[in-house]
């Protein structure tokens, strides 16, 4: 097939303009990714871009085309995965303050010196059918859908995004981690 005469007047240059842009991809038919008919498949960028312009944000409504609108974007970017670090914290906080059926079990062990020491192990639970198992059901399923949801936000590829995603873990696990259960064995001596 001969090129020659095509019109290549759309792709002999570039202009500033191409940086803050979406990429889109090129069909077969010479379509940009939006346009067409190709069975309900659409093209799907696969690298890492910054750009501002016809950025589309989970839903084909939701399109970011100015620096401003991206900057709010990536604010609530952030503040979701920071929301998502707290909902995994606060969770592990409802669980231990609903835990019931508590045991304590002892063992025997020897010691070095041939005396006897007792360790006890605690043991907690929780019941099925109990307000806080639905509750804690409820909060997983919301943890599930957040999670989805910044990972989708992480797949634009759009770097401002992926950096509000991955700033927004780190500063909700700063917020929230500190409150998060560490388990010491008090027997354990090699702190």
């Amino acid at each position: 097939m001969n090129h020659s005469n095509m019109d290549h007047s759309g792709h002999a240059h570039h202009d500033h303009h191409a940086m803050t842009e979406a990429p889109t991809l090129t069909t077969h038919g010479g379509h940009g990714g939006n346009g067409g008919d190709h069975g309900g498949h659409m093209g799907m960028v696969m690298t890492f871009y910054f750009g501002y312009k016809n950025v589309e944000l989970l839903f084909s409504g939701l399109v970011i085309n100015s620096p401003g609108e991206m900057v709010l974007a990536c604010l609530g970017v952030f503040l979701l995965a920071a929301l998502y670090e707290g909902l995994k914290i606060g969770r592990e906080v409802l669980l231990r303050r609903s835990q019931v059926n508590v045991r304590y079990n002892s063992m025997p062990l020897p010691g070095s010196d041939g005396t006897v020491l007792m360790e006890t192990h605690k043991t907690v639970g929780q019941r099925m059918l109990s307000p806080a198992h639905f509750l804690q059901t409820l909060l997983h399923i919301l943890q599930v859908v957040l999670s989805y949801v910044l990972m989708l936000v992480f797949m634009t590829y759009n770097g401002f995004l992926c950096i509000a995603v991955a700033l927004g873990a780190g500063a909700g696990y700063f917020l929230f981690s500190w409150k998060k259960a560490i388990v010491v064995d008090i027997t354990e001596h090699c702190h």
